[in-house]
């Protein structure tokens, strides 16, 4: 097998390193933090520092010596319980029980408000670019495609709300005299909390089509990927009333449960772990008013059938390898779709983890900007510390019990000089044989580990399956159509939200449902489905008896809400 490629040490000077300053944005106003205010640094990777081969452990190949280390981008406001009340009560008087500016604007004067915000933010993409990459180690190519995709999602949610008959397309007169107008309407104070990995696409996901239904927000931004939002605070001043959203940054632990105990969010969107959610909502003193939208862990199986090795189809397999290796390890594999345990025929599981060895090898691992052959480095570093200690955790524990890592210098840390550096570039590690009693076999890993689990029979995916205490996604991988792998199907479309054959896991297209069962999800995302978290069906009917009708129509040239979008 070839070795790993490390990409070039692009040369770095000061002036290209990314600042943000730290900043409040409460009722509409933007400005610095306080002098008394306690700020937290953040830093990114990397400073890069080139070394000989005696600064390094001997027998250390040549791409290996430099160091890096970690350089200061930004700072970041640590808020007090009192201001993280503060913002909600900006939202509570922004929202007025519905009777706030925002949610009494008309659906298409919101849609003018939030186009305006977009425009402005593009102003701000090279710069966001910039801080994905320095703050959680996204590759340029990656960064710059969440940040276009998140464009393109609002602009489609925007597309499908013009086109819809469910925003107020006009009076239904089919049923008997009874007329009816059918709208969405919004629920309240919304609590958004973004996840670290995708900041800015995922977080809006929620937050644009929240703001669209006429609902207010307050964005958590979190503790690490939260310099993006300190970017958007000049476009969302710009476009939209204050208080229609305010942000809170620090500790959640602080931040949070004062939100939540006082029972005046009425919204929550939350993209993170499940124990963290559950607290927040019980905290809520009327959980059961309380809407949840919930985008959790997961643990998707890659399911190879033994049909897969029968064929003899190399280019099939080559197709296969490709779709296992982006599944696996795309953004160093933290992606709640990422593939994250491989079920793979007992026969056949040693050939198979050597092929993927192979391949792993050959992928490019450096620093976002950096780039080989035209292609910018496809493994970056981890975002902190407490990640690559728990990746050594599991490879260790699956190390101890009988695992062993397939690929030359899987798990190996790049960029750590003589040992003990703080670099977080880690070489993924291809796990083989991994088992049941093994941490990584039912943990979510959210690195760049890839496990392989050889099976005996199809019954021990199954059985994975219905035990397992995730639900998001599942792929498929056949050469053949035959009835096991329509078996796996019926039964794996009660487990999971989608079922992926011959592709990895993902949650494009926007325009797809992207759900989960279990502790994986609850709510719906998509363009359409995430209108529908936010907003409830309202309605407005009369009888078309005497002058009803005149009356109704007189009414309707003065209602916002009884305007037509189309």
């Amino acid at each position: 097998a070839s070795d790993t490629v490390i990409s070039p040490t692009a040369p770095l000077s000061s002036s290209t390193v990314p600042f943000v300053g730290g900043k409040l944005f409460i009722n509409g106003v933007a400005q610095d933090a306080p002098s008394d205010m306690k700020l937290s640094d953040v830093y990114g990777c990397c400073a890069s520092t080139a070394l000989s081969a005696d600064e390094c452990p001997e027998g250390t190949d040549s791409e290996h010596q430099r160091l890096l280390t970690p350089t200061k981008i930004g700072t970041m406001p640590q808020m007090t319980k009192e201001q993280a009340l503060q913002a909600l009560q900006s939202a509570v008087t922004a929202w007025n029980g519905g009777s706030g500016t925002w949610p009494q604007m008309a659906l298409s004067e919101r849609i003018v408000a939030v186009k305006k915000f977009m425009s402005e933010l593009q102003h701000k993409r090279e710069d966001i670019v910039q801080i994905l990459m320095y703050e959680i180690g996204k590759n340029r190519l990656d960064a710059e495609a969440e940040f276009d995709r998140t464009m393109q999602f609002a602009e489609k949610t925007i597309e499908y709300i013009n086109k819809s008959k469910e925003f107020g397309s006009g009076w239904d007169a089919s049923n008997g005299s009874t007329r009816l107008f059918l709208s969405r309407a919004a629920i309240g104070v919304v609590l958004c909390l973004g996840p670290y990995n995708y900041p800015l696409n995922e977080t809006y996901a929620t937050l644009i089509p929240a703001l669209l239904m006429g609902n207010v927000a307050i964005l958590k931004l979190p503790t690490v990927g939260g310099l993006a939002h300190l970017l958007t605070i000049e476009a969302f001043s710009k476009a939209l009333p204050p208080g229609t959203i305010n942000f809170i940054s620090g500790s959640g632990r602080t931040t949070m449960p004062p939100l939540m105990e006082s029972g005046k969010v009425d919204s929550l969107a939350f993209i993170g772990g499940s124990n963290a959610a559950d607290k927040l909502i019980k905290g809520h003193p009327e959980p059961h008013r309380l809407k949840l939208f919930l985008q959790l862990e997961a643990k998707n199986m890659g399911v190879y059938m033994p049909d897969l090795f029968e064929s003899g189809s190399d280019e099939h397999m080559e197709r296969i390898m490709k779709e296992t290796i982006a599944g696996t390890l795309s953004y160093n594999g933290q992606r709640c779709t990422a593939l994250k345990l491989l079920f793979v025929p007992k026969g056949h599981s040693e050939q198979f983890a050597n092929m993927l060895a192979e391949k792993v090898e050959s992928m490019s691992v450096g620093l976002p900007w950096e780039s080989t052959n035209s292609k910018y480095s496809q493994i970056t570093p981890l975002p902190n510390q407490g990640r690559v200690e728990y990746m050594k955790a599991l490879i260790a524990d699956a190390v101890e019990k009988g695992a062993r890592i397939v690929n030359k210098n899987g798990g190996m840390i790049v960029g750590a000089g003589g040992g003990g550096g703080e670099s977080t570039l880690m070489i993924p590690a291809v796990l083989y044989p991994v088992t049941p009693e093994m941490r990584v076999y039912n943990e979510e890993q959210f690195g760049p580990i890839v496990p392989i689990a050889p099976y005996d029979s199809l019954d021990e995916v199954t059985k994975y399956s219905r035990e397992g205490k995730y639900g998001q996604q599942v792929s498929i991988f056949t050469s053949i159509a035959n009835e096991a792998s329509a078996q796996l199907i019926d039964q794996f479309s009660t487990v999971f939200g989608k079922i992926n054959i011959n592709s990895q896991c993902g949650r494009s297209p926007d325009t797809a449902p992207f759900s989960g069962r279990r502790s994986s999800a609850m709510g719906v995302m998509s363009v359409m489905n995430a209108l529908h978290e936010f907003s409830i069906p309202t309605v407005v009917s009369y009888k078309d008896v005497g002058n009803n009708d005149e009356i109704v129509k007189g009414i309707g040239g003065h209602s916002k809400f009884l305007q037509s979008t189309s």
